[in-house]
């Protein structure tokens, strides 16, 4: 544990302290997102009337959210305790010993965004391609594929390496990008094709959620790029 911890608001002012809870906001809904795959996962598995995909997806979901909570909050909790409001938007930079298990956090961490990576971007890819067939009549082969998904690959690696403000990323895109397919459209889709009764409680709870995730998509980027423009005023691109 560092010397002289503080577990106050990292904000120095009442508006600093605002926007900062917005982009944890973002945080938050980008760390539990993952519906903009959830399709595609499930359209691998056999479905039957008998036997529908949505009950091993639901049992997979529900396994992989706990997997998701138990590596996340250890790691927030035991973050904050001990280094409190200085603690960094990647933890990995708050460390500086044990060197091997620091060393190990960043293999694991390339081994994971590798994997991630290919399941992320496949709606991309697809998207790519298909744009590329159909409309500009590229022959699909290995070869466009290769070469698309690469070019693709190395502009993120760019636009990463270029505007490297981690936080203030995650809070934006959470909140403008993940938000909405995590917490309102699914709603919205669920009372569209079950219709449930008006002001029950199934019918409450989603409407709910609905305002909730539309502030949460309103919100947080607001706080996400607040947080960028704070870091870019003294960033210095390549330093």
């Amino acid at each position: 544990m560092q010397d002289n911890v503080e577990y106050g608001y990292k904000g120095k002012t009442p508006s600093e302290t605002t926007f900062n809870f917005l982009s944890a906001l973002g945080d938050v809904a980008f760390a539990y997102a993952g519906h903009n795959v959830v399709l595609e996962i499930q359209a691998t598995i056999p479905s039957t009337p008998e036997k529908p995909s949505k009950g091993p997806m639901w049992k997979g979901v529900v396994v992989a959210y706990v997997v998701v909570a138990l590596c996340y909050f250890p790691v927030a909790f035991l973050g904050y305790y001990m280094f409190g409001n200085q603690v960094a938007d990647n933890i990995l930079i708050s460390l500086h010993k044990p060197k091997w298990l620091i060393a190990a956090a960043n293999l694991f961490v390339v081994i994971h965004v590798i994997g991630s990576y290919q399941i992320y971007a496949m709606p991309v890819f697809d998207m790519m391609e298909t744009l590329l067939v159909k409309k500009m009549k590229f022959k699909p082969t290995w070869i466009l594929r290769f070469w698309t998904r690469n070019i693709y690959v190395a502009f993120t690696m760019f636009v990463a390496i270029t505007f490297p403000f981690f936080g203030g990323l995650l809070g934006f895109f959470g909140g403008l990008a993940f938000a909405p397919t995590t917490y309102f459209l699914p709603c919205i889709m669920w009372l569209a094709i079950c219709k449930p009764k008006r002001f029950s409680l199934s019918w409450c709870t989603n409407w709910i959620c609905i305002f909730l995730g539309l502030c949460l998509m309103i919100l947080s980027p607001i706080g996400g790029l607040y947080n960028i423009i704070k870091q870019a005023k003294d960033y210095k691109f390549y330093s």
